[in-house]
């Protein structure tokens, strides 16, 4: 019988870095004036009463796209490109500024438009019905989860991916 091999096992113990990135911001001791988290408070407030008019020209961006697609179907795979690059701008931004349903919709897109190899006309398609939710979203105002609105725009959008996945 062959005898194995003793198996040496090490342990590094590394200095924890983590309070030299926070610049040593530790619980307790965070320097952050009152005056300064106002200021910044008032800056998120009026960024927010901004994002549907901010959010309504990425949708034009993601329009034309889309009408490039309709247009030249021989450039999909670079509309799609951009459409995805968009989408992933807009799908972290919903939810800061009170639209949830906006980062919802874009990660949907986002995965949607992730790598494909051949387009067809139904895919291109469900591109519209993401941008009509979107456009349904801020045109309304739907903040939040929108209720029964949001609940409707959904599963409209939910039956429109099932209708035109091939």
């Amino acid at each position: 019988m062959d005898k194995k091999k003793p198996v040496i096992v090490r342990f590094y113990r590394f200095k924890n870095r983590l309070k030299e990135k926070t610049a040593g911001l530790a619980p307790g001791q965070v320097g952050i004036s009152p005056e300064a988290l106002q200021a910044a408070e008032q800056a998120l407030t009026k960024m927010a009463e901004d994002y549907p008019d901010w959010v309504s020209g990425l949708i034009v961006k993601l329009q034309e796209q889309h009408g490039r697609c309709v247009d030249t179907p021989e450039k999909r795979r670079e509309c799609f490109e951009e459409i995805h690059r968009i989408a992933h701008d807009m799908k972290g931004q919903g939810g800061t500024f009170g639209y949830p349903l906006i980062t919802v919709f874009a990660d949907s897109l986002y995965g949607f438009t992730y790598q494909r190899d051949a387009i067809s006309d139904s895919q291109v398609e469900l591109i519209k019905s993401h941008l009509d939710a979107m456009r349904a979203v801020i045109r309304g105002r739907v903040s939040g989860n929108g209720g029964e609105i949001g609940e409707k725009l959904t599963q409209s959008l939910n039956d429109a991916i099932q209708k035109y996945t091939d």
